[in-house]
């Protein structure tokens, strides 16, 4: 039996799939990253009188905030890009970012410079971002600088028993 090119096998994953991942991400990220805020500014806003102001949460917590909020996000997704080839959202849909040319798994400096892509898409009205709907690769211009794209194996038709 014949074996079926990759063009076959795989299909990219279009703008709307992509942004339900995104929103399973970001819950997950919130859920992570909500306590640890609390924790670090949570108690301190809490015991104060009245809303807190700018001084009182730009002090120490600072630094903590950077990094529950920026940090944070950017290790997690990177490091599930790098050892997963897929943050969580996508790998509910079956998803899974690869090297545009080779289809294998992204390298560290291809992650990290796919996630400092997604500001350049964002900061442009976030045209970057809409541009996965109109690309025939179905790709970001953050996958355009990494050269990846986003793929998942295409669904089989089903069998019904009896049929051939």
């Amino acid at each position: 039996m014949e074996q079926p090119d990759r063009d076959e096998e795989l299909e990219y994953v279009g703008f709307w799939a992509r942004v339900l991942a995104s929103l399973v991400d970001t819950v997950l990220l919130l859920i992570v990253s909500a306590p640890l805020l609390w924790l670090l500014v949570g108690r301190e806003a809490a015991s104060a009188d009245g809303m807190p102001g700018l001084a009182e949460l730009g002090g120490v917590g600072s630094l903590g905030e950077f990094l529950i909020n920026y940090l944070l996000p950017a290790a997690a997704v990177i490091l599930f890009w790098i050892y997963k080839s897929a943050t969580p959202g996508k790998m509910m849909l079956g998803a899974r970012v690869v090297d545009a040319d080779t289809g294998a798994p992204l390298t560290p400096g291809q992650a990290a410079l796919r996630y400092l892509g997604y500001f350049v898409s964002i900061i442009p009205f976030c045209l970057g971002l809409l541009w996965v709907g109109i690309d025939p690769r179905k790709q970001g211009w953050h996958d355009k600088l990494a050269r990846t794209v986003v793929v998942r194996r295409k669904p089989q038709p089903a069998a019904f028993p009896g049929r051939r």
